[in-house]
């Protein structure tokens, strides 16, 4: 496992401890608090040969974990890093480009259905929507979330859905090393409005279907460690802020994670690693 080397030149990448952030809306009532809510997010290829070969790949990395993490019954929200939704068309130049956030994958599946069911059966781009749409309304891009921002409506009827409705996270798993430092960049650039803590995780897994399924055990290996040591730090410290991402169990947890990763990492020594503590 290897931590950022940007700790050492950025202040809030290296203050374990911040002060009591701001409260973030609460979930509804009557619901449990999870241990651990987690987001998935995955790199949209944009260009070149990269993306007639795998963008299709990457898609199926993504929301291979967060079908599994859903199943498992773990909060999860998924999302993209690319400027835009891209999958092979008939040829490398003609992709078929869809925007964020707006187009759900129904949409997109009867579209490239109506276009050419051969072709799209044929590359797998229809089975892998068919996967998607029954995990969520469509794609999302990390860029545009807006931390702390209730997530009702539509996104109520995606899987793992219950316990994001306050639209916050206590981790972040990316599943590949240039989408990891998008998230990190992107926290920077943020400027911390809301200072509470994040951990960003990167899970190294290959661009195709076997490793996505094999990297898909390995991250909720992963969620379940660490949602292990949430449970441990709240029964023996006490839950008192951990909701807000402050109080003694949540900093006590916060400083655990980093050995959490590395006893991960020896169960699954073929998955490279990487973590940094970043804040929203």
């Amino acid at each position: 496992m290897s931590a950022d080397p940007r700790l050492a030149r950025d202040p809030r990448l290296s203050t374990p401890q911040p002060p009591p952030p701001p409260s973030p809306p609460s979930p509804p009532p009557g619901e449990n608090n999870p241990e651990s809510t987690l987001a998935v997010s995955q790199q949209i290829l944009e260009n070149g040969h990269e993306e007639e070969s795998m963008s299709d790949a990457s898609s199926y990395k993504s929301m291979e974990s967060h079908m599994r993490l859903a199943l498992a019954k773990h909060p999860v929200i998924s999302f993209g890093t690319g400027s835009l939704v891209r999958l092979p068309g008939p040829t490398i130049t003609q992709p078929n480009v869809y925007p964020f956030n707006v187009t759900s994958y129904d949409s997109i599946y009867n579209e490239l259905f109506s276009k050419d069911p051969r072709l799209y059966r044929q590359n797998g781009i229809l089975n892998m929507l068919e996967r998607n749409r029954s995990v969520k309304y469509g794609p999302e891009r990390w860029q545009d979330w807006v931390v702390g921002k209730p997530r009702l409506n539509r996104f109520t009827q995606d899987q793992g859905s219950k316990g994001t409705e306050a639209g916050v996270v206590d981790v972040v798993i990316t599943c590949e090393e240039r989408c990891w430092d998008s998230v990190v960049d992107n926290l920077l650039e943020r400027g911390s409005p809301l200072n509470r803590p994040v951990h960003v995780i990167n899970v190294e897994i290959r661009d195709n279907h076997e490793e996505a399924l094999v990297g898909g055990k390995a991250i909720l290996s992963l969620a379940d460690s660490l949602d292990e040591a949430a449970r441990e730090e709240r029964e023996k410290i006490g839950a008192n802020g951990w909701v807000n991402g402050a109080g003694p169990a949540r900093e006590s947890f916060d400083q655990k994670v980093p050995e959490v990763v590395a006893e991960w990492q020896e169960r699954f020594p073929n998955m490279q690693a990487l973590w940094t503590l970043a804040w929203f």
